[in-house]
């Protein structure tokens, strides 16, 4: 079977949906050991099984562990998928797709996957995919429930991106003097003519930056067509809502459009702290996520684990954060009343995920809470849970994780 033969076949199995024969039912598990809410893990398409919240749109969780979240890069096969929209194309013909550029320019482009191969320079960027909701459900924590999918720290993932500077489509198109904004636009669509699309906004200055890439490659290979096959922009440092994937549409305007997306949706209070105050969750100005914050994750041990006494473990996960870089990352097994250092691993660049490891040897039995917590390069630290901002939508958290383990 040739490539593009094969992108069809992918493509039709997964619009299919998990009651077909392409996305297999493996087995049931119960997400954070929660009864309320217990996605089956499905086969999809070009993945391992994975926690399905949604199969239309589709949803996909990664699962935390010390395969994903230890490492820099995350494996295509088990990185996270968050669709907006349930309308998506049954397959995508190359030889017929075109990323239009067009709008408030001097030269429309129309251009297929081969000429963003060949006619510009490729450029290569590792940076970390988040969703603005991951890490959701552990607003609770405060007491306060949150609007959307109750993620866990399971929708984010660290790639290799490979494509075209978005800075060089605009040159190539020639952005006219009056421009001042970027749109841009993807193949999924509403199932109802009322539901706005998924459409996304950017100041021209943003859009003309050397790391926004429209990426055609994820870690070597086609990007998959759950993540965006066969174009996706990747905005490092950013939250994914603005990543659009199956990117089709540039759109050079003059004014600011009205969007959904923009203002209404993915929004968070438009204050110093992004935190409501008080009021009810739509009686203050917004504004759209953007900037990620200072983060880390434990990968291993994972949660309610035993552990032997005496054993020797490493703990490990990773941080990152908006492009500043990790400076360091700090550990507790004391849920917080001291603090050591982290040995930090290899660094991937300024906008990927840093591994970090800690070596344990716990010599007394009981419980125990392991806390991280990671500070950037311009001194931003993570919040402790009981002193993060709470918002409606629940966008943004970067509370100090943890995990408690049981010393045996």
């Amino acid at each position: 079977m040739d490539k593009f033969s094969r992108r069809n076949f992918l493509s039709a199995g997964l619009l299919l949906g998990a009651s077909s024969v392409f996305a297999k039912e493996t087995t049931k598990t119960l997400v954070n050991k929660t009864p309320e809410f217990a996605p089956p893990v499905v086969t999809f398409p070009e993945k391992k099984p994975m926690k399905t919240i949604s199969d239309r749109p589709a949803l996909l969780a990664s699962n935390r562990g010390r395969e994903l979240f230890t490492e820099a890069i995350t494996p295509n096969d088990q990185f996270f998928v968050r669709w907006h929209l349930p309308d998506m194309p049954m397959y995508v013909d190359l030889n017929e797709f075109r990323l239009e550029v067009k709008g408030s320019v001097n030269t429309p482009l129309s251009l297929s996957v081969d000429d963003l191969k060949s006619k510009f320079e490729p450029t290569e960027i590792t940076a970390v995919l988040q969703c603005g909701g991951n890490s959701r459900k552990y607003y609770a924590v405060t007491g306060q429930a949150t609007h959307g999918v109750q993620w866990d720290h399971d929708a984010m993932g660290c790639a290799v991106w490979k494509g075209v500077r978005l800075k060089d489509l605009l040159a190539h198109a020639g952005v006219k003097n009056s421009a001042k904004w970027v749109g841009l636009n993807g193949l999924e669509k509403p199932a109802m003519e009322e539901t706005p699309d998924f459409f996304r906004e950017m100041e021209i200055k943003e859009a003309l930056e050397d790391q926004i890439v429209v990426a055609y490659s994820m870690n070597g290979e086609d990007l998959p067509y759950l993540n965006g096959f066969p174009l996706r922009l990747v905005i490092p440092g950013h939250f994914s809502d603005s990543w659009v994937k199956m990117l089709s549409e540039i759109m050079v305007m003059d004014e600011y459009k009205p969007s959904f997306f923009m203002d209404v949706a993915y929004t968070v209070p438009d204050n110093d702290c992004e935190c409501v105050v008080s009021g009810s969750d739509f009686e203050y100005k917004r504004k759209p996520i953007a900037a990620m914050k200072v983060k880390s994750v434990i990968g291993y041990p994972l949660p309610e684990s035993a552990i032997k006494k005496g054993a020797r473990i490493k703990i490990a996960g990773v941080a990152f954060d908006q492009g500043k870089g990790i400076k360091e990352v700090m550990i507790s097994l004391d849920s917080g009343k001291s603090w050591s250092a982290a040995k930090l691993g290899e660094d991937h660049g300024k906008f990927a995920f840093r591994p970090w490891s800690y070596d344990w040897e716990p010599k007394t039995k009981g419980a125990y809470t392991i806390m991280v917590r990671a500070i950037n390069r311009i001194g931003n630290i993570q919040p402790m849970p009981d002193e993060i901002g709470w918002n409606a939508g629940g966008y943004q958290y970067n509370a100090v994780d943890h995990v408690n383990v049981k010393i045996v």
